[in-house]
């Protein structure tokens, strides 16, 4: 039954992927692809959609006591060098087994697989005593979970539980690291860089602190789930009166990976307690997130990213895993993402749990040539309507 559904409109899917892909919808520019996402569900006849003051557009089926949801951010990276690319990246390429662009796996493929997933479940009348909604989310590129801080705070809706459809390879995640964007700030004394000695290098300051990070990362706490924390020097900036002067200021920025255990206070106190930083008066602070949504709102959140995870015993993971099983004859793989999602937010500052299952993966994520496989849009389709007919039979949930 939930195979001939998802076949039956397998192919209106693989077109609005196509369709979605062809609009460039980076981080802040997301306005043509929600139109058209508002379109397909007007079409779809989701009982309710809204687009919030942010600019997420959220469509809702059923009306039921009990409230989960779907999430799929629909904004993108950019293409990065164009000639790092066999085709072009919003023209929605397609052959027998796969749709190509920008977008495919990460992670437009997986919002459109619970678009008509849901569709399907309530065709199938498996909807009964849960509403469902299937938001796409904006700004995750930049910025992930503020979409939900938004969401979530501004109470639109409140779901007992998300799925997030982030690639997984049709794995169930159940977690995360956290992360956080740091910056290292030092002064110098500019002099002419015929006389270096009556200056004071702001660069050779900084080197001698970036080699302690270095350092820093190789000993840096592991966790046997989510892996190891980590460290790196990603962007250094400076500022010199010229190229013969020596540099009276230094930044670097920095990506922290959290692993379990770690948390904002304790990632800048390591920072802060190396000589290399103390001995030099460097300013240790977090990265600040201010750029206004497409609709003109600005939300000024720290660049800071929680670690999360849900039990392996929960009864939504053990849910998705049944999904998976009864409709692709295998147990999937349990695991959890190297990246980060929208699930910093949820779980990670709410405390909703996410549990993540999508087509595509990550290795396509941010990647030239990016693409996704037909077959595993439709597995995850079937996967989505069979989770929902599992919360609606269960009795213990």
């Amino acid at each position: 039954m939930i195979h001939g559904g998802v076949e039956s409109i397998s192919k209106e899917a693989y077109d609005c992927l196509r369709q979605l892909i062809e609009i460039p919808s980076m981080s802040g520019e997301e306005a043509k692809v929600i139109d058209q996402i508002k379109r397909v569900m007007t079409k779809l006849e989701y009982d309710e959609i809204i687009i919030d003051g942010m600019g997420n557009i959220l469509g809702r089926m059923g009306n039921g006591e009990r409230v989960m949801a779907f999430d799929g951010h629909i904004d993108t990276v950019d293409v990065g060098a164009p000639e790092n690319w066999t085709f072009e990246p919003f023209k929605g390429k397609e052959d027998p087994e796969h749709i190509y662009g920008r977008g495919a796996s990460d992670q437009t493929g997986g919002f459109v697989s619970a678009l008509y997933a849901v569709y399907v479940a309530k065709k199938l009348n498996l909807i009964k005593n849960w509403t469902v909604w299937v938001v796409g989310s904006i700004q995750e590129e930049d910025c992930d979970g503020l979409c939900w801080q938004y969401i979530l705070k501004e109470k639109i809706i409140k779901p007992e539980f998300v799925v997030l459809t982030e690639p997984t390879s049709l794995g169930v995640y159940r977690g995360q690291r956290g992360r956080m964007e740091i910056q290292i700030s030092v002064t110098g004394k500019s002099a002419h860089g015929s006389a270096p000695e009556r200056g004071d290098n702001a660069i050779y300051k900084m080197a001698k602190i970036a080699n302690a990070l270095e350092t820093l990362n190789m000993r840096l706490p592991a966790d046997p789930f989510l892996g190891k924390g980590t460290l790196v020097v990603s962007e250094i900036f400076y500022t010199s009166p010229s190229r013969c002067a020596v540099a009276d200021s230094c930044t670097v920025s920095i990506d922290r990976r959290l692993t379990k255990g770690e948390t904002e206070q304790s990632a800048i106190a390591e920072i802060e307690g190396l000589p290399e930083v103390s001995s030099t008066s460097a300013k240790v602070s977090m990265y600040h997130y201010n750029k206004p949504s497409y609709k003109g709102l600005k939300q000024d959140v720290p660049c800071y990213f929680p670690t999360w995870t849900i039990e392996e015993t929960s009864w939504i993971v053990k849910a998705m895993e049944r999904a998976h099983e009864k409709q692709h004859g295998s147990k999937p793989i349990t695991d959890k993402w190297t990246f980060s999602t929208n699930g910093v937010a949820i779980m990670g500052m709410y405390g909703i749990p996410c549990v993540g299952y999508g087509p595509g993966d990550e290795s396509e994520a941010h990647a030239p040539d990016e693409k996704i496989r037909k077959l595993d849009l439709n597995k995850a389709m079937a996967t989505y309507v069979a989770l929902l007919a599992e919360i609606e039979e269960a009795k213990d949930v």
